[in-house]
């Protein structure tokens, strides 16, 4: 018996924490009958419906896919505005979903599969997965910020998980700097309000690293799928 969540996430339907947010929403049938109760176990016996679709445990093979996100794309698996999102850029037959987001306006690197349990590990804050920025920021970094950033950033009575960061170049013509920062932790919007809480903007925003991978050699809008060897390097990593 396994937990109905887990179920529907094993199954490449989505991720967990969506799963979750369905059975709340009462879009999950085990049998014919609605369940909206998280703790709701079931067997390979059962039959499960996703928003009215079937759940088939024994067809299932995973696919792993690191993307080059443009400007401009959603990070969803599909979207009520009809606008292209980050699945529609690559070519599978699989129901694949991004590993958390990136915001409409940022780009890089995002991570895309049909398998629950790797997308739950890589979100869980307890795995203390590293993400990479590069950051375009408005203004010159003085010493200032640079010391804040060494002693820590609260934001929400929280100090935000900076492992490192290293400015990359400063444009005192065009009053910019490029940063690049290291953390690990996925709150909304966290690179962004960051920077602002030093007190400057955001002017561009790609992500470059997520754990060991880096984009390569892959232009805006280009893919590939991962190796088992890096998929199992995640797990290796854990601290």
């Amino acid at each position: 018996m396994e937990r109905l969540q887990k179920v529907i996430a094993n199954s490449g339907y989505c991720s967990r924490r969506k799963a979750e947010e369905l059975i709340a929403q009462g879009k999950v049938c085990v049998n014919g009958n609605v369940v909206t109760e998280m703790g709701t176990k079931v067997s390979g016996n059962d039959e499960i419906l996703v928003e009215g679709k079937s759940i088939d445990l024994d067809s299932v093979s995973y696919v792993y896919y690191l993307l080059n996100k443009p400007r401009g794309i959603i990070s969803s698996s599909k979207d009520e505005h009809n606008r292209k999102t980050v699945v529609d850029l690559i070519e599978t037959e699989k129901r694949i979903y991004p590993i958390g987001r990136l915001d409409y306006d940022t780009t890089g690197l995002i991570l895309l599969t049909n398998d629950g349990d790797f997308a739950n590990f890589l979100m869980h804050p307890n795995n203390n997965i590293k993400k990479t920025y590069l950051a375009k920021i408005e203004g010159i970094l003085d010493k200032k910020a640079i010391d804040q950033l060494k002693r820590g950033v609260v934001i929400d009575d929280r100090k935000v998980g900076v492992v490192d960061f290293k400015v990359r170049k400063k444009d005192v013509d065009k009053n910019t700097s490029l940063v690049e920062v290291t953390i690990v932790e996925g709150r909304n919007h966290i690179v962004k309000r960051l920077f602002q809480k030093l007190g400057y903007d955001v002017i561009r925003l790609t992500r470059t690293g997520y754990g060991e991978l880096g984009l390569g050699t892959l232009q805006s809008g280009e893919y590939r799928e991962l190796t088992i060897k890096e998929v199992k390097k995640f797990y290796g990593n854990k601290k």
